[in-house]
């Protein structure tokens, strides 16, 4: 259970972090009004706040937290940018995925 709950924190902060980039892109390359850059400082804000409330050392934090970013990126691409997944898309975010339970769920002594 443990697992499920760190893999939706690193999924809402991924999502913080993905519309956090996402809006100022929207200003710069469509052409969408400056003050969508307000709420892109609320959510890079949350982003990384989100990432303190990990018990971890930082690096292995971050480490973790990349490969649900992947998965949640993917999806993203999927449901707001429409691109179809290839089998390629999901085999690395599973990977992704494996990646990241293997280093939240190392035995405690491995420091």
């Amino acid at each position: 259970m443990e697992l499920v709950k760190i893999a939706l924190l690193f999924a809402v902060t991924a999502l913080a972090e993905i519309i956090g980039c996402y809006l100022p892109w929207l200003v710069l390359k469509q052409g969408k009004p400056a003050w969508l850059l307000l709420p892109t400082a609320v959510s890079l804000g949350l982003f990384v706040w989100l990432l303190t409330l990990h018990p971890t050392a930082a690096g292995r934090t971050y480490a973790a937290y990349g490969g649900v970013y992947v998965a949640v990126a993917l999806i993203w691409l999927r449901w707001v940018d429409g691109v179809v997944l290839t089998r390629w898309d999901m085999a690395g975010a599973v990977i992704a995925l494996v990646g990241m339970a293997i280093i939240v769920l190392q035995p405690s002594a491995a420091g």
